[in-house]
């Protein structure tokens, strides 16, 4: 099969129908059904979900948490640091971070907290323009507790480029620590550097009709990265370099992905996607443990789904992997579905629906 130039993948989107804040209400965001059977569309709002679902079928949902990992500092000249916590390596609160201005903080440099509840120190910066960086807080709390106090939501670029064109970075800001998390976030999952944006549409209500009508849920958790935003920079997709996310499937959803199965298992977002199939890619039954892996798969045209029989997603960004999954998921094992994404992405911005984070979403049966 010849490769896939990842052109093929790039659309512009209006300015305009970039979504910088949610819905005033999560379920009153559109619905775009695709039904890929008959290939017909239907305009719907999220909290007509329930429609399309039967009794049996089985959301797989991601219950990660967003830290507010964007930490402000200084260097000892007084110039400005930003630091966003990525992962933590073990040992002493010693975590993967990206840090600005990053030529200026070689192995070595240290910055603290204005307020002084943290201190940095970098000790290494890796090839992909990470760094290594242990800290040390002034009571001894965990690092954690310290950025649930002062640190900022890491909301996606074009999103906190508008906040701070609006000057709206203080106190004031927008609540995006509420509308920026899923309402099943467990907060014992703080491992999401960026939240699993097709479950933002979910309302408490909206799940509690869903399971009086049979519809069950299984949660996983997927360490979900910045690497969910990397555009694709190489010709081909398939010479993109994907990037890799821990994630945790608990004994009960394991059981739930195998038959016999009692309806469809519908994935909530991309990163509830890359789990099970990279879970399934990698065992034919059950463990009789929790799993703990990382998931470096790549799913791209042409592709077999063995796991997710609907798929509720976002509308993304140009160039990116999650195009890729989601044209793979349109027509399983052929290539077809990129032609076809482009069309129904087409229809979308002429109907103006909202993209990206806190945009609207799309229902794939």
């Amino acid at each position: 099969m010849p490769p896939i130039p990842t052109s093929r993948f790039d659309f512009p989107v209006p300015e305009r129908l970039i979504a910088r804040t949610p819905a005033t209400r999560r379920d009153a965001s559109r619905l775009l059904v695709v039904d890929r059977a008959s290939r017909r569309l239907e305009h719907r709002t999220f909290a007509e979900l329930g429609e399309f679902l039967r009794p049996g079928d089985l959301l797989v949902r991601n219950n990660a948490s967003v830290l507010p990992a964007r930490l402000r500092a200084l260097r000892p000249t007084g110039g400005q640091v930003e630091c966003l916590l990525l992962q933590p390596l073990g040992g002493r609160e010693r975590w993967r971070c990206l840090v600005r201005p990053g030529r200026k903080l070689a192995p070595g440099a240290t910055f603290t907290a204005p307020g002084g509840e943290f201190s940095g120190r970098i000790e290494a910066r890796e090839e992909d323009g990470t760094a290594e960086v242990t800290f040390t807080t002034a009571a001894g709390e965990p690092l954690t507790a310290v950025a649930n106090r002062v640190g900022a939501v890491p909301l996606p670029p074009y999103i906190e480029r508008a906040r701070e064109a609006a000057g709206e970075t203080g106190a004031g800001a927008f609540p995006d620590r509420e509308r920026y998390q899923t309402v099943y976030a467990e907060p014992s999952r703080q491992v999401a550097a960026a939240a699993p944006t097709a479950g933002l549409h979910f309302t408490p209500e909206l799940l509690a009709r869903l399971a009086a009508a049979g519809v069950g849920t299984a949660d996983v958790t997927l360490h979900v990265g910045l690497g969910t935003f990397q555009p694709i920079a190489t010709e081909n997709v398939e010479d993109h370099a994907i990037h890799r996310e821990v994630y945790e499937i608990p004994v009960a959803t394991q059981e739930r992905l195998f038959p016999p199965l009692r309806g469809r298992r519908v994935a909530v977002g991309t990163t509830s996607v890359r789990t099970i199939e990279d879970f399934l890619s990698r065992h034919a039954a059950p463990l009789p443990q929790p799993c703990l892996a990382e998931a470096g798969i790549y799913l791209v045209p042409p592709r077999e789904f063995r796991g997710v029989d609907a798929l509720i997603t976002n509308f993304h960004q140009p160039r990116s992997t999650l195009l890729c999954l989601v044209s793979a998921f349109l027509t399983p094992g052929s290539t077809a579905g990129i032609d076809w994404l482009r069309e129904i992405y087409a229809e979308a911005i002429g109907r103006e629906y909202r993209f990206f984070s806190y945009g609207d979403a799309m229902l794939i049966v």
